[in-house]
């Protein structure tokens, strides 16, 4: 979903293309973790999961079996960061401010508004996507895995 009518929010397909990856690695060894059995974890229409599954797979992070269905983690959960899913899910350029195209040249604000602000939406989104660089699969696997001893 997109903030409201400006594009400003990160969309939750993002949050729920994380949940989709842990899904598959830590159901994958024991059973078949079709889009169906996915929405039942995430618990929204398996036509979004599959949705996603798509994008996952075209940016080589997921494949699926033909036919028979089953998703798989397509590299070492330690290669795969949370930027690569972002990055699947939003598209390499998807810049996480939206900015109005036409502020009025009249006005001392519209007038300097991009410069004012462009370099610090720029510096925003590069600490995002440092951060999100930084943490694999594999760490939050490992944490799940943690967290479902306790369970």
């Amino acid at each position: 979903m997109k903030g409201k009518g400006n594009g400003m929010r990160i969309s939750s397909r993002f949050p729920i293309a994380v949940h989709v990856m842990l899904c598959i690695a830590h159901f994958g060894a024991t059973n078949k973790v079709t889009s169906s059995f996915i929405a039942d974890s995430v618990n929204v229409n398996p036509v979004i999961i599959r949705q996603i599954i798509g994008k996952l797979k075209d940016a080589g992070l997921a494949t699926v079996d033909a036919g028979v269905g089953g998703a798989h983690i397509a590299r070492p959960l330690t290669s795969i960061t949370l930027l690569d899913v972002y990055r699947a899910i939003e598209g390499p350029d998807r810049k996480l401010f939206g900015f109005h195209d036409n502020p009025n040249p009249q006005c001392p604000v519209g007038r300097n508004i991009h410069t004012l602000l462009d370099g610090e939406l720029d510096a925003a989104q590069h600490a995002l996507e440092a951060q999100l660089g930084q943490t694999t699969l594999a760490q939050l696997n490992d944490r799940l895995d943690t967290l479902t001893r306790k369970d």
